[in-house]
This record gives structure tokens, sequence and C-alpha cells, in this order.
């Protein structure tokens, strides 16, 4: 990893404050013109992202060298292949909750800024701690691997959104209307203050965001111990997700091997930050992984996993991918059930 970056608080602010312009045209967007978004909207707006991400890079390469520079590009890759995991989790959500279309937009915008407040305080807390203790890049490691083998373990199933603890609670504390009421998170009913099905969906993303950001944020510190790339590796990847989410959700049934393919990613990310800790705690003599080698890694398992999953999805049309999940999904009486009576009925 390269030596400490001297990031003055001039760019840190012009940063910080780029990103939260770019967030705001979105929250203006969507509040102020609810719509259904075409291909050809969200092939502009991805279009676009990936350019001011790329424009950044090179900006931060010419300024700050080579060495951060490809930091930088390899945990934007990083992020933004997890962050793809994040679109099909969203797709649940969207359909659990039956979100109209001209609601989706402002939920993935809010979904957006709740990812980017939880990970830049789990990137301030991995910072510190990285400055306090080396043996953290053990235990990140030790909890990437872990993530990666639940994750291929489980990686057939979709994290169940209706038996989210969080999402659960909020249903039994708080009354629920039964439409959106125009996108709006509380309306009065009969002079009873209520929220709407729009305030669960926010709920239920945040507490999403929240365990990616405890995978994410190791998985980007396994590149670069440096904060300010790490947090805009993050802005970066985070800030093209709602365009990406309405330009490939048609597509995300058929990448049926990406959950494996960000299994392995986890877990080489992992192996790479042990490494890191022994060669620094242990032994100056064990290898460390160099961070051009992990572009390397990181893109050739990328793209074998998309043309083999196209690939098993034209020769199998009936194969659909899955999120992947952290744990077994269990099944309630009241699920099984209704499984039952679909099967009945079909047969």
């Amino acid at each position: 990893m390269s030596a400490e970056l001297d990031i003055s608080l001039l760019v840190w602010a012009l940063t910080v404050a780029f990103v939260v312009v770019l967030l705001a045209v979105d929250l203006v967007v969507a509040a102020m013109r609810p719509h259904h978004v075409g291909f050809g909207e969200a092939a502009a707006w991805s279009v676009f992202y990936v350019l001011v991400a790329i424009g950044f890079g090179v900006w931060f390469t010419l300024h700050y060298g080579s060495g951060p520079g490809t930091e930088y590009f390899v945990g934007y890759l990083v992020e933004k292949s997890l962050s793809v995991d994040n679109l099909f989790v969203f797709v649940i959500i969207m359909a659990t909750f039956a979100v109209p279309d001209e609601h989706q937009h402002k939920v993935l915008t809010f979904g957006i800024v709740l990812a980017l407040i939880m990970r830049a305080i789990f990137i301030a807390l991995g910072a510190t701690l990285l400055s306090l203790f080396s043996f953290v890049f053990l235990l990140f490691g030790l909890l990437l691997i872990y993530t990666a083998v639940q994750l291929f373990r489980h990686r057939d199933e979709d994290p169940d959104i209706e038996d989210n603890v969080v999402v659960k609670t909020s249903r039994r504390v708080l009354p629920v209307t039964e439409d959106y009421v125009e996108g709006d998170l509380t309306t009065r009913t009969r002079g009873k203050r209520m929220v709407t099905p729009l305030f669960l969906v926010l709920v239920a993303i945040g507490t999403i965001d929240l365990l990616f950001a405890l995978d994410s944020i190791p998985a980007v510190f396994g590149i670069t111990a440096q904060p300010y790339v790490v947090f805009a590796a993050n802005a970066f990847a985070l800030l093209g997700l709602r365009a990406l989410f309405f330009l490939v959700q048609g597509l995300l049934d058929r990448l049926v091997y990406l959950s494996t393919g960000l299994s392995l990613i986890l877990a080489f990310i992992g192996l790479k930050l042990i490494l890191q800790w022994a060669h620094e705690d242990i032994d100056d003599r064990v290898p460390e992984i160099p961070t051009l080698l992990s572009l390397a890694v990181i893109a050739v398992v990328l793209v074998a996993v998309t043309v083999a999953s196209l690939v098993r999805t034209r020769r199998d049309p009936s194969v659909k991918a899955h999120a992947g999940s952290l744990r077994a999904r269990r099944a309630s009486a009241g699920q099984a059930d209704r499984k039952r009576r679909v099967a009945d009925r079909e047969r």
C-alpha cells in the first residue's frame, strides 16, 4: 500500500461538497418529477456517473501519483461490483413492498444517502482502528473470509426482507397505511398520524445498507488504508447506483454466478488483509499481494462470472440469479402455507 497521503481539509471539503451536490440533484429530480425511468434515461445517467468517477480518478492520479490512483480505481471496481449485489436486494425490497414505478427513483436516492452516511461512519471508525491497532487487518480479513464462505453457502438464496427484525418491529409498533399516499412518508388519516409503506421500504433499505457497509468497508480497506481513497471509491460507486438499478434491473436475473464471484473476491481480499497483517506484525518476509495483482484478479473474476452467467442462462433460460444471503432463509409457517397453495394451484 502507498505511503500516507497528505490530503488537505480543502480537498476533503470540496470532494464532499461535490458528492453532496450530485446527491442533491438526484433528490430534487426524484421529489419534483416522480416518473418511470426508462432505459435511455438510465443509460445516460449511468454513463455520466462512470465518466465522473473516471474523471476524478484521472485528476487524483495526476495530483497524488500512480500508486494512490491505482488504489482508487481498484477500490472503485470492488465497490462497484459489490453494489451490483446491493441492486439485487433493492429489487427484492421493491417487489416485496410493491413500490410503484414513480416512487422507486426516490427510494433509491434516499437509500444511497443512507448508505453514504453509514459508510462514512464506518470509514472513520476503520481508519481510526487501523491507525491504532495493526491486528485490525487480521480481524477485517477474517470477517471477509467468513462473509465469503456464508455468501457462497447461501448463493442460491435471497435475503428474507419480511423477516428483518427492524422491519417486523416497525410494522408492530407503527400504524401503517394500506397505500403509498402519493409517495409521502407519513400522512394523517381520520386525525391519526400514520406512516406509509414507503417509510417501511426506507427502513428495510437502511438496515440492508448497514449490513453491506460491514462488508464493503473492510473490503476496500484491503485495497488501501487511505481514508480519503476509501471514501471516494465508495461515494463514486454509490452515486451511480440509482441509474444502474433502472438500467440493469431486467438483466439481474441472468447474473446467476454473481454471488459466487463476489464470494471469491471477498475471500481474496480477506487473504490479502491477513498477509498484510502477517507481513507487518510477524515477519516482513511474508509476501504481500500487490495492488495491480488485486486489480487483475478482481477484473478476471468479474469478467468470468459475467460470461459464464450469460452462457448458462442462454442455454437454460429458466435459471434465475439470486442475491445470496449470509444465513439460511427459514420460511415461516405462513410462508410455507402460501407456497403449498401456489403449488396446488399450479398442479
